[in-house]
């Protein structure tokens, strides 16, 4: 189980990782208690929680999952492995007139085609800048790969409608997975992007860290006052929070393709932690491997950076996060989504 504080506004907050099976969390007397099997409880005070992630089998006490709801500290629930099931939500505030002109917006194909090509261009612009960063000392040749992305976020620039844009995107992405494949340590090699299930290592690890990302803009968004499931890019479709499908785009590279290139690369993951069944030819990740990447992609948040081009000091990742989302809903109110800035990495 991890433990994670983090410092918001001069308090220390934490963000809890409940990782080892069996564990229960309780709460007694203004602090939440972890216990794990055969290991020390853990004490949080309730003004530190932010957060708490349940991986698997464990309990959360009807005293928890009250006081969680009572102090607004999100919980998520995932799979062992971290496919997202779902969170915990109480009555929260709403804005109607926000919601609105979500709504009318998703409904405005001009607006839509302009959000659509910011997104997509600053997601091209970081995979190319995280491919540039590996290839440098790496005596491999993308050079091709790289030019083609170019081309495709020109294509994105000139595209006429949403669906001709996200066409280009899919593109992108093949060649961007193409070349990191071509990058990455040769056990971990791998064909292209796979999911539901994963079937190799990497995107194992990368479907891990997308649904962790994807949990704190969900979060964000809806304490934004804004509905997940109105999007301006991806199709509407029942129970798909598409809003943050939308959103997690420009942080894909950033965040966790960058992070577990990290790992691998810096030998701080061996590929005898993943094990392939034979019937569905899923990867799965070990325990052990889940903890240490769950761990490196919440240092990452927590880390700073200067790349929103609109604040004048570094912020945490997980704080542009939030940044990027209120901007998103000023955008929302002044009905003009082509003043929303995503994060371009150099």
């Amino acid at each position: 189980d991890t433990y994670q504080p983090y410092s918001r506004e001069g308090v220390t907050m934490s963000c809890l990782y409940v990782v080892e099976q069996g564990s229960k969390i309780k709460h007694i007397e203004g602090q939440f208690v972890l216990e794990v099997k055969g290991g020390e409880d853990r004490v949080i005070p309730d003004e530190t929680l932010e957060s708490i992630s349940i991986f698997g089998n464990s309990v959360l006490t009807t005293q928890a999952i009250k006081a969680c709801l009572e102090k607004d500290i999100n919980v998520s629930f995932l799979s062992t492995k971290g496919k997202y099931f779902g969170r915990l939500l109480s009555n929260t505030s709403t804005n109607p007139d926000r919601l609105k002109a979500q709504v009318y917006l998703s409904d405005n194909a001009e607006e839509c085609l302009k959000f659509g090509k910011i997104i997509l261009k600053a997601k091209i612009n970081n995979q190319a800048v995280l491919l540039r960063r590996y290839a440098k000392n790496s005596g491999i040749d993308i050079n091709s790969h790289i030019k083609d992305l170019k081309i495709y976020e020109e294509h994105i620039e000139k595209g006429k409608d949403i669906n001709k844009i996200m066409g280009y995107e899919g593109i992108a992405a093949r060649t961007y997975f193409d070349a990191l494949s071509r990058l990455i340590k040769p056990e971990f090699k791998f064909n292209g992007r796979n999911k539901r299930p994963p079937k190799d290592a990497f995107n194992a690890m990368i479907s891990l860290g997308y649904s962790l990302v994807y949990n704190e803009i969900f979060s964000e968004i809806e304490n934004r006052n804004l509905s997940p499931y109105i999007s301006f890019i991806h199709k509407l479709k029942d129970r798909h929070p598409a809003l943050a499908s939308d959103l997690i785009e420009e942080w894909r590279a950033v965040l966790i393709d960058s992070t577990i290139m990290s790992l691998v690369q810096g030998n701080e993951i061996t590929i005898e932690e993943f094990t392939k069944d034979e019937y569905s030819e899923a990867v799965f990740i070990s325990d052990s491997a889940v903890k240490q990447i769950v761990r490196k992609i919440e240092n990452k948040l927590r880390s700073q950076n200067n790349y929103l081009e609109y604040l004048n000091e570094p912020v945490s990742f997980r704080k542009a996060i939030w940044w990027q989302i209120k901007t998103l809903a000023s955008c929302i109110e002044n009905g003009d989504l082509s003043e929303y800035m995503p994060i371009r990495i150099r």
